[in-house]
């Protein structure tokens, strides 16, 4: 399979690869963010940002628990004005490279959401991702948007009614019912749905009985969770007709296969930068195309949503 192959577009922005690398997993490190660029990521995703600076939780926030990862970080970031100046260089960085620069914000409310966005917006960056999703700030935030249509839907209208440019919403796990809440995301404007956020969880310690993050939960990524993420993708990618991006403990070239098949149009790498460093991507890309190789496959398109139609042959 050719270079040409791997090339995908995404809410109207060509990607030259199908490979995103995931927020938050970069920190606000801007090397790691144009290295993850030059190993291979079709685009970058930054931190998720709000209105106001956050310390996040104290330490541990990421431990290694043997399938995976489970993090509870709590939304650590500098706030929206310091962020956005950074995204105004970081956007020049990357658009030489021809990568898009995706910006995630978060906030407490309805309002806050489209005040964060309207903010970040400014530095134009070519999409913006709703974070409505995470699951390590219930204490101070309540329940994330992301756990009922309606909130979701709220969120997803704001942002839209703020901002020029497309907006992905990333949705939680963490639910019962995640087609309802990407059709009502959908229905209210988004452009394109990140499937999934971490799944909630908890590691003990077995020599002190003691949860081993400092938040006690956190959420669960990695290899662990792929198979959630991939059935979530199915059905989300039945239901809308808006771009999915894969997310979920994808870390070789055969999960971003599977990832594809189920219906993403592109799929974020997040756990594996952690553990591997940005320069995984190009290690997963030549691992794509060997897989794609193998199984006789010239293009993603023509194994997108393979599942749907109940695989080859």
């Amino acid at each position: 399979m050719g270079e040409q192959g791997l090339a995908v577009s995404l809410c109207g922005l060509s990607l030259q690869t199908p490979l995103i690398l995931a927020s938050g997993v970069a920190g606000e490190n801007r090397e790691w963010l144009l290295e993850a660029a030059r190993a291979g990521a079709g685009a970058i995703v930054t931190k998720s940002v709000s209105m106001e600076p956050r310390e996040g939780h104290p330490e541990p926030t990421v431990v290694e628990w043997g399938h995976g990862l489970i993090n509870a970080v709590g939304l650590r970031n500098s706030g929206a004005v310091a962020v956005s100046r950074d995204l105004v260089g970081l956007k020049e960085q990357l658009a030489k490279r021809g990568v898009p620069l995706i910006a995630s914000i978060f906030a407490d409310t309805v309002r806050g959401f489209a005040d964060v966005a309207r903010l970040i917006a400014g530095a134009r960056p070519d999409m913006i991702e709703v974070n409505i999703s995470c699951p390590n700030v219930e204490a101070e935030y309540g329940r994330p948007f992301a756990t009922q249509a309606r909130s979701a839907a709220a969120v997803t209208r704001a942002v839209k009614d703020a901002v020029y440019c497309p907006v992905i919403v990333k949705l939680s796990p963490n639910v019962t019912d995640i087609v309802a809440i990407a059709r009502a995301v959908e229905q209210a404007g988004a452009d394109a749905i990140c499937a999934i956020h971490s799944v909630t969880g908890m590691v003990l310690d077995l020599a002190t009985g003691k949860p081993v993050l400092a938040n006690k939960t956190g959420g669960v990524t990695g290899a662990a969770i792929r198979p959630i993420a991939v059935r979530c993708v199915w059905e989300i990618s039945r239901a809308v007709k808006i771009p999915v991006i894969g997310l979920g403990g994808v870390e070789h070239g055969r999960d971003v296969v599977e990832m594809i098949m189920a219906g993403a149009t592109a799929v974020g790498v997040g756990s594996a930068v952690y553990v591997r460093g940005p320069g995984v991507f190009s290690q997963i890309l030549l691992e794509l195309v060997d897989c794609m190789d193998e199984h006789g496959y010239g293009s993603l398109a023509e194994i997108r949503g393979l599942a749907h139609a109940g695989g080859k042959g």
